[in-house]
């Protein structure tokens, strides 16, 4: 694995991967930055995962919207979390979702109790920012609420989507 330094219009952001999966994507000065990894350990240097966050990245800050089933994702996290974060990749560019919406996708039909905390600490400590777009979460009444990268970000990237 690799680690490679990318400069977003909303600040520097490292990536973690190698040629067969991409682990991380974080903004350097955000919560939970790195979490589960020690990335000191790993090299500077280009992978072809690594490229290929790089290029998916320059089209979605460019205003396209790249498709994240380009990229092979690895998460390294509970079952539920990765539940999450798929639950997450459906939610279209442009489009928010609640925590309560993802909670009942989550759970299915007939959902039976409110999973939007455990929905919520999933979304904290999303370790592939922007493509697993865990900014898309709002609050029950639209509001924008946490987000790791900060709620200005949060804002920007939503704008930048032209969300709702």
């Amino acid at each position: 694995m690799y680690t490679t330094r990318y400069t977003s219009p909303l600040g520097e952001m490292t990536i973690l991967a190698d040629d067969q999966a991409l682990y991380g994507l974080w903004f350097n000065d955000q919560k939970y930055f790195g979490a589960g990894y020690d990335l000191a350990a790993y090299p500077q240097g280009r992978s072809r995962q690594g490229q290929a966050a790089i290029d998916w990245l320059t089209q979605y800050f460019a205003g396209q919207n790249p498709d994240p089933s380009q990229l092979k994702l690895k998460l390294q996290t509970t079952p539920f979390r990765q539940k999450v974060y798929q639950a997450l990749l459906t939610v279209p560019y442009g489009d928010t979702a609640t925590y309560k919406q993802l909670s009942d996708q989550l759970q299915g039909a007939h959902p039976r109790q409110n999973l939007a905390r455990a929905v919520g600490g999933a979304i904290a400590h999303n370790p592939i920012m922007l493509i697993i777009p865990c900014h898309r979460v709002v609050g029950t009444s639209g509001q924008l609420t946490g987000y790791s990268g900060g709620l200005a970000r949060k804002k920007a990237l939503l704008k930048l989507e032209e969300a709702k």
